[in-house]
């Protein structure tokens, strides 16, 4: 092919469902992309058009009238280039997960995705019909061979692109990030470059949906797999390249380390979440334990200092150095932070419930009650100010059910839900990398609710060290109780946790959302019935 074919790579970030708002994006990104890189083909992501995954949004007649309404009006627009879309439509046979070509003044084809997925956060099968064919477009002399996502993921769409004539292979994508996801593409992209022998263009969506991240990272590579172009991790932008040209002459970002990947994908996720709801900021309920101090710095960089507001509420049980260490780390990042002592609203619901409390031991029923008393706090001050609660709980206590409803786990978002408690502290310590953002002390200390007196984590669990590698092979890995006693997990143990798991379904359905970075989340990606007999079986 020749290298004078210069594509531009769209890395952008839709909002789902605004169909105007994202063609005039798409729009914006065209002329900017004529102007200064002088591009010949643009290419967008999987469903640009309406943002990935519109979910029920497709079952609504009207969002297609907005989708081909669009296209109408764009297409006369893109006269002296050629602009690849991610939309959906319908044809004689159902409706289509497509990609259209316009270029010319006009439409001039349309591809329907041929590997539908239907597992994990995917449910396309409830939406599309699969494709059956390939598409080759002519574009100023190359041939190229148009492909969606998945396609990708299997040898027959691209070589049956190539044995259509396809010169160049383009991918566009709305692939979800978690941990480990860049190698798992780039096997697979080399593998289609290796049995195809011609270039390939994989572009893929960036930003927050729900619960979904995406990542960007698009990628060229050449006829060799020789990776030609890798564009930023987490950042919109154009990125021109022609495949025929040497590797030096376009981007190449760095990668970077687990930690930074998620530290990057939770600030992403949490701006976006928080932006494109409309929330004017957030408020936290800061401890001053390490959860919550991790939440406000991820906070702070999503959405800036003055679009946060930290909220201490001490109880009987409260150490004196976790206030100091909350004050302490609102000074260093410049949050205002309100101090509003539980202790007056904890006793006016213990003499409330004093007939029913009396001549009882104490026991989890005082310990949330205090939960809930904050929880009630903070779910008022998201009442009067308008800003959104962000939850401060990580994957390991959402497992086990170590957090309280309708206290700690009152709010609109939570970014360490998809968080091991191991992970969150590594987290911690990199985010401290360049800047104190979290006091030294909240790092080494040891983690406790501050419920009860003299309170820590490891009287009610195994330590987090043990605990996480469990959760792992159960939840991620599904290992059967047996198999994790085998890689050297004391049964005992590993059947409580199980237990715990299995038995807290109920809790996690009633979480808010928060952003998944492992290759299985609680929520849309792990569906567990809450009525289950299957836990009696686990011995």
């Amino acid at each position: 092919m020749s290298a004078a074919l210069r594509i531009a790579l769209a890395q952008c970030n839709p909002l789902v469902g605004d169909v105007e708002g994202n063609a005039r994006m798409i729009l914006e990104q065209v002329r900017t992309a004529r102007e200064r890189l002088d591009a010949q083909l643009i290419v967008f992501p999987e469903l640009a058009l309406t943002g990935y995954p519109p979910e029920d949004l497709l079952l609504r007649p009207s969002l297609h009238v907005q989708v081909e309404t669009a296209l109408a009006a764009m297409a006369p627009l893109i006269d002296d280039c050629h602009v690849v879309i991610g939309v959906p439509y319908r044809d004689e046979i159902g409706l289509r997960n497509g990609a259209v070509m316009l270029g010319g003044g006009r439409e001039i084809a349309r591809y329907a995705k041929r590997c539908l997925p239907n597992y994990s956060v995917f449910d396309e099968k409830r939406y599309f019909v699969e494709g059956t064919s390939p598409c080759v477009v002519q574009v100023d002399g190359v041939a190229v061979g148009l492909t969606v996502c998945e396609d990708i993921w299997f040898p027959e769409p691209a070589r049956s692109s190539v044995d259509a004539g396809a010169q160049l292979l383009v991918n566009i994508n709305a692939s979800p990030f978690h941990a480990s996801k860049y190698d798992e593409r780039m096997a697979t992209l080399r593998q289609r470059v290796v049995e195809t022998g011609v270039p390939l263009v994989y572009v893929n969506q960036v930003g927050g949906q729900d619960e979904l991240l995406f990542d960007g990272q698009s990628l060229v590579l050449d006829a060799t797999g020789e990776l030609v172009l890798r564009a930023p991790s987490f950042e919109t932008g154009l990125y021109p390249v022609s495949p025929g040209e040497a590797a030096a002459l376009a981007v190449m970002a760095p990668q970077e380390g687990l930690e930074a990947d998620a530290y990057r994908a939770l600030v992403l996720g949490v701006r976006d979440y928080v932006r494109k709801n409309g929330f004017p900021g957030v408020v936290i309920g800061l401890s001053g334990g390490i959860d919550s101090a991790l939440t406000l710095a991820i906070a702070v960089d999503a959405l800036g200092a003055e679009d946060v507001l930290a909220v201490m509420m001490p109880s009987r049980y409260t150490a004196s150095m976790s206030l100091e260490d909350a004050r302490i780390q609102c000074a260093n990042l410049g949050v205002k932070a309100l101090e509003i002592p539980i202790e007056r609203p904890f006793q006016a619901f213990l003499g409330v419930l004093d007939p029913l409390l009396a001549g009882r031991p104490p026991d989890t029923t005082e310990e949330n009650l205090q939960a809930r008393c904050r929880g009630v706090i903070l779910m008022a001050i998201s009442n009067k100010t308008g800003r959104m609660v962000l939850t401060t709980g990580n994957k390991s206590e959402m497992a086990v059910g170590y957090a309280t409803l309708y206290g700690d786990m009152a709010g609109g978002f939570a970014p360490l839900k998809d968080v091991p408690k191991t992970l969150v502290y590594r987290l911690a310590a990199w985010c401290n990398r360049d800047r104190a953002a979290i006091p030294e002390r909240v790092l080494t200390r040891p983690p406790s609710a501050e419920l009860a007196p003299e309170q820590k984590d490891s009287d009610s669990l195994p330590p987090y060290e043990v605990l996480d590698p469990i959760l792992e092979y159960f939840v991620e890995r599904d290992w059967s109780v047996g198999e994790i006693v085998a890689a050297g997990y004391d049964r005992e143990v590993v059947e409580r946790v199980v237990g715990l798991v299995l038995r807290n379904e109920y809790k996690r359905r009633q979480a808010p959302p928060g952003v998944r970075i492992s290759s299985r989340a609680f929520g849309k990606d792990r569906r567990y019935p809450i009525t289950s007999g299957y836990g009696r079986a686990l011995r």
